[in-house]
């Protein structure tokens, strides 16, 4: 079985690159717009392919990108600045002539993410059965796109998952993110770390597990339509940046109320992970 995953060298493409260098009958193609050092010495030869989605419709477009069975699409430009209009001006349309190409030139199997920023500024728990009503371009974008597959699938037949990511942290995360700007400051030596008030809940997950799920789904649980990634289990802001100072053994004071809260989210909300286990046998 051959899987391609774009996005292949970010945050979450190197972990979904590694889970599937452990399955023996899978051969591993790594799409990005450069090729990327740290993909040497893994497990398995790793197939690196050059390629800017943002740029490429062509009729050819499946063929470069070494014709596989599967593909895990988790390339987006533009992030984590997820107020930008490029992401429904300009991305797109990027975006779907580029899976449209693919699908033209026959891939059968689409894993492709999502966002939790689909559902819109809904408070509580948060299920696959609810509409959608996207409150930021990137939402907007993503909900989108996953409308015009679905209406594409009508004519072309192909088997669609769409992962929908919530919260996610680890090593080589943006620096702008919570869990980045907290390691730089243990480690500076810093004695105190400004946040907000800590009180907003989310569902958080470490990258690793986020990443064993997109590969599951892709190899096990294909043309599932909308699927959480998430915990279930919502935690408070402040509670997990503590738990994050107990981890590392950092002396950090917490300096809360500095910041405001976002106002493109919601105070609490976080995903029913029902779905996801069932899927995935964990339940």
């Amino acid at each position: 079985m051959r899987v391609a995953v774009t996005g292949a060298t970010g945050f979450i493409g190197l972990r979904v690159l590694r889970e599937l260098a452990k399955i023996d009958d899978v051969e591993v193609i790594a799409v990005a717009r450069r090729p990327s050092s740290a993909l040497e010495g893994a497990r398995k030869s790793i197939r690196q392919i050059a390629f800017d989605v943002s740029s490429a419709s062509g009729s050819d477009t499946f063929e470069r990108l070494g014709s596989p069975d599967i593909l895990i699409h988790l390339a987006w430009a533009g992030l984590p600045n997820y107020g930008s209009m490029h992401h429904f001006e300009s991305h797109l349309s990027e975006q779907y002539q580029f899976l449209r190409s693919v699908i033209d030139g026959g891939l059968t199997s689409l894993t492709c993410t999502g966002t939790c920023f689909e559902y819109g500024m809904r408070s509580g728990e948060l299920n696959e059965s609810l509409t959608t009503d996207p409150q930021n371009p990137y939402g907007y974008a993503k909900d989108a796109l996953r409308r015009q597959l679905e209406l594409l699938r009508r004519n072309r037949p192909f088997e669609l998952t769409w992962a929908r990511l919530f919260y996610m942290y680890g090593q080589g995360q943006s620096a702008g993110s919570i869990y980045s700007q907290l390691i730089a400051a243990g480690i500076r030596g810093d004695k105190s770390f400004k946040m907000s008030k800590g009180e907003q809940l989310r569902d958080f997950l470490p990258v690793e597990e986020v990443a064993k799920s997109i590969v599951s789904l892709a190899l096990n649980a294909r043309d599932s339509g909308v699927v959480n990634v998430c915990s279930g289990h919502p935690v408070s802001i402040r509670s997990l940046v503590e738990n994050w100072i107990e981890q590392h053994g950092f002396d950090l004071n917490l300096e809360l109320g500095h910041f405001p809260y976002p106002n493109y989210e919601p105070m609490a909300f976080w995903g029913d992970a029902t779905r996801l286990r069932q899927l995935l046998g964990s339940e």
